[in-house]
């Protein structure tokens, strides 16, 4: 049935024709010049090898098989037209969906939401807390915040927060320890947000083999800070999560990387959806004000 259809440019310049009855407004309609229509409406006629234009006077004016025709269109295109609206009313109506680590949901995020929510009450915000990597499909994620270095393939993000990650200790914890190197934590306990190997990897990248740390505690992202400040363990943290615990003397910093990482707007290319965008704007005044 569909290789025997007429191209679609043809059909909308025929409908575009028959609602004004002028080539000239129909050109205006689809933005095209009124030569283009006269080709697509000869074109259709070839392709279906009717006379659905009656040219002998001084008007062109639409034959019976002509009206038919364009019954059929403003039919289809209409009701096209209408669920197109009904889907883009719907979607406009499901809430903001973004992910993003707990860590940074719970140390930078949520402070600031109160006046997210100030400035667009009407905005439903749903948040996913998780460290697992998501895709960002239509009618889906809207958008995610993640740590790294930004160049990710297939999606497109930008700086929000640049931050190194360092390695924290409360004072009593590395007290009369002598820790010369990264392999020098090897024994001790490593406190890890659930969901990512942020230890492993550090210590990975630094030379030390993954396996070698004895004995290692996964919990969530908002109580990370809480037990490296009890002592429960040596963690990997984003430093401005632990700069006031480091100001205070609760924590102390035993290794740090240059700045080059930190959390990304990450988006899929394309048009985003109004209320991402009102979001990802607000994201970037929350990044002005810092």
């Amino acid at each position: 049935m569909w290789q025997d259809m007429p191209p679609l440019a043809a059909l909308r310049a025929f409908s575009a024709f028959a609602q004004t009855g002028s080539v000239v407004q129909a050109g205006v309609a689809l933005n095209v010049s009124h030569a283009a229509i006269s080709q697509q409406l000869r074109g259709l006629e070839r392709h279906m090898g009717l006379a659905l234009l009656d040219r002998t006077g001084r008007a062109m004016a639409l034959t019976d098989d002509g009206i038919r025709l364009s019954t059929a269109l403003e039919l289809g295109f209409g009701a096209i037209a209408t669920t197109v609206q009904e889907l883009t009313s719907a979607d406009e109506d499901r809430p903001l969906h973004v992910s993003t680590t707990p860590t940074f949901a719970s140390s930078w995020l949520m402070p600031r939401l109160t006046g997210f929510q100030t400035l667009y009450p009407d905005i439903n915000l749903m948040l996913d807390p998780s460290s697992a990597l998501v895709s960002l499909n239509p009618g889906g994620i809207d958008l995610a915040i993640r740590y790294g270095h930004g160049n990710w393939s297939g999606v497109t993000s930008e700086p929000l927060l640049i931050s190194p990650m360092v390695i924290v200790a409360a004072p009593s914890l590395v007290a009369g320890r002598n820790i010369q190197s990264p392999a020098d934590l090897t024994n001790m306990t490593w406190l890890e947000e659930l969901g990512t190997t942020e230890a492993s990897n550090w210590l990975q990248s630094r030379g030390v083999e993954q396996g070698q740390v004895k004995r290692r505690i996964q919990v969530p992202g908002n109580l990370l800070l809480d037990g490296a400040r009890d002592g429960q363990g040596v963690t990997v943290v984003v430093r401005d999560f632990a700069e006031p615990d480091l100001k205070s003397g609760r924590l102390v910093e035993l290794f740090g990387e240059e700045p080059d990482n930190g959390y990304h707007i990450v988006t899929r290319p394309g048009v985003l959806r109004p209320v991402a965008k009102i979001f990802v704007q607000w994201l970037r005044r929350q990044k002005s004000v810092d």
